[in-house]
């Protein structure tokens, strides 16, 4: 059986990183603007907050967590700015200890559930692996936000092979959010590590192909860069596509982020 324990020890590890740089902001620097429209640096925090809240529901309480799934569907283009605005509100101190004691509270959970449980989460069902996964990359995302709006710079860590793994398995995603067939052969995707090791996914021999720094290719599946500013490569047509339209998580796609030239 697959143990999480890796992958929750890295999660911790991602949400204490992120807290140590938003723990010496100035009042004022949470009011920052980030790259995503119209949220700062205290919604990317409120978000990930309201998130982690909703995974601690999902995985101590599934009558709650269904409840939650019933809510979120009911407004589903809202929930999240929603959920973000109202935290943002909040005095930054306040948000700051309310998000710890959040990701605190996960983390137990999370160590505590029973080997092979699932969990409901809005309209999948989750190991304990996958919903550690998910969060993890979900922060890693955020994070990169808020590192964009202080202008500041972030040294990759092998905690990316997790947003790696959860890209190519979420292939299909981009596909479906987009209204296309997803191809029926598997990739091959061959991305380099922050240490330089080679992390390969998918039979050698195939012929649709992506290649290129870890860091790009986690940046393009979270959707915070676009494909014209990374050092990726595709080899053949579907694999080219799903460079255009690659997203790490279920859902509608995103936004995105305009190449960086446009931007300017």
């Amino acid at each position: 059986m697959f143990d999480p324990t890796p992958v929750i020890d890295d999660l911790r590890d991602e949400g204490e990183e992120l807290d140590r740089l938003v723990a010496e902001l100035k009042a004022e620097q949470w009011s920052l603007a980030t790259p995503a429209p119209r949220w700062t640096i205290a919604h990317q925090i409120a978000h990930l907050h309201w998130t982690d809240h909703a995974a601690l529901i999902a995985v101590t309480d599934e009558d709650g967590a269904h409840a939650l799934t019933e809510k979120v569907l009911a407004a589903p283009g809202s929930f999240a700015d929603e959920g973000a605005e109202e935290g943002a509100q909040l005095p930054p101190g306040e948000l700051l200890s309310r998000w710890r004691e959040g990701r605190a509270a996960l983390d137990r959970a999370l160590q505590d559930a029973v080997p092979g449980s699932r969990f409901p989460w809005f309209g999948l069902y989750l190991s304990v692996g996958y919903m550690a996964t998910g969060r993890l990359m979900e922060t890693w995302a955020h994070a990169q936000d808020v590192v964009d709006a202080l202008g500041a710079v972030r040294t990759p860590t092998d905690r990316l092979k997790h947003v790696v793994g959860l890209g190519v398995r979420a292939r299909d995603l981009g596909f479906m959010a987009h209204g296309l067939v997803a191809p029926t052969e598997v990739f091959r995707v061959e991305v380099t590590g922050p240490a330089g090791e080679l992390w390969t996914y998918g039979p050698e021999d195939a012929p649709q192909r992506v290649t290129g720094p870890a860091l790009d290719f986690c940046l393009l599946v979270t959707q915070r860069a676009h494909r014209a500013d990374l050092a990726l490569c595709a080899e053949g047509r579907d694999a080219d596509r799903w460079l255009d339209i690659a997203q790490a998580f279920a859902g509608p796609s995103g936004r995105g982020r305009p190449p960086r030239e446009a931007a300017e």
